[in-house]
């Protein structure tokens, strides 16, 4: 929406930060990869088109704000968590500002945030009180409350992928299962837009259920990728398990047993053999 134009400006800067930090980790010979910075440039374009994109020129007005809603709280955020930012700051800031973060990070009010079903019930807790509360108006057009859907989504996907440095991580199966009831209680909010639009508006039905699909199924991908990337989580630990037991076994497979004793009979070395007393001494 025009109305957020000013928050493209915050947005352009935080990517600028984010590609000069990871210059200066390259500069002093540090790795990073080149494809965060593509994931917070992308999440920032995607940010934009949600913010500042005229929907309302092609979409009617409840589908248009609803397309601003998908772009800027659920499709931009996961590229934006994938390029770790957390990570990135402390290893680019100096030693007072990293210290000052990782206080932060290890505070109880972060574990809270960050913890999935509190993370989940202030993203999608949210849209509810949004969609079915009766608020003023001009609350679904206001430029912060993108600023707010970006904020609470970024919030939720940080919590689910647990990528940068937490105090306590959580476990996948109650990520994963945060997971599934978030993206059960956004269909639910979809299909009862379908019937009613938000409390104090009068939007026209054909554009409640436009609406309505879109977010229904744009919900459905945001979703899907988000679940792709806990499932190569997942994939990665397993894998990671499985090297570990395998150095721990040997190449025999018994835990604690050299490999030459965990050998079996067939790949032994043969004995040596010695020639009897007689030929020894024939042979001096």
């Amino acid at each position: 929406m025009t109305a957020a134009g000013p928050l493209l400006l915050p947005a352009l800067v935080a990517c600028a930060a984010y590609t000069a930090a990871a210059a200066r980790l390259r500069r002093r010979g540090d790795g990073w990869p080149w494809w965060r910075d593509a994931c917070c440039w992308l999440a920032g374009a995607v940010f934009a088109a949600g913010a500042a994109v005229p929907w309302q020129t092609w979409l009617p007005p409840f589908t248009a704000h609803m397309a601003a809603h998908l772009a800027a709280g659920m499709l931009a955020p996961l590229p934006a968590v994938l390029a770790r930012p957390v990570t990135l700051a402390l290893r680019a800031l100096p030693v007072p500002g990293r210290r000052a973060l990782l206080a932060v990070l290890r505070s109880r009010p972060a574990a809270v945030l960050a913890f999935p079903p509190v993370a989940a019930a202030l993203d999608i807790g949210g849209l509810w009180l949004l969609y079915r509360a009766p608020l003023p108006p001009g609350a679904h057009h206001s430029p912060w409350l993108y600023a707010h859907l970006f904020a609470a989504g970024w919030l939720f996907t940080f919590a689910v992928l647990a990528v940068d440095p937490l105090r306590h991580r959580t476990g996948l199966a109650l990520r994963a299962g945060t997971l599934l009831a978030a993206a059960a209680a956004h269909a639910v909010l979809a299909k009862t837009l379908w019937a009613a639009g938000p409390p104090g508006t009068g939007y026209a039905p054909a554009d409640l259920r436009l609406a309505s699909r879109v977010m229904y199924y744009g919900g459905d991908v945001a979703e899907i990728a988000l679940a792709v990337a806990v499932a190569a989580q997942w994939y990665g630990a397993q894998g990671r398990a499985l090297a570990r037991r395998a150095r721990r076994r040997g190449v025999g497979g018994v835990p604690g047993v050299p490999v030459s004793r965990a050998a079996g009979p067939e790949h032994r070395s043969p004995p040596a053999v010695h020639d009897p007393p007689h030929e020894q001494e024939a042979a001096r």
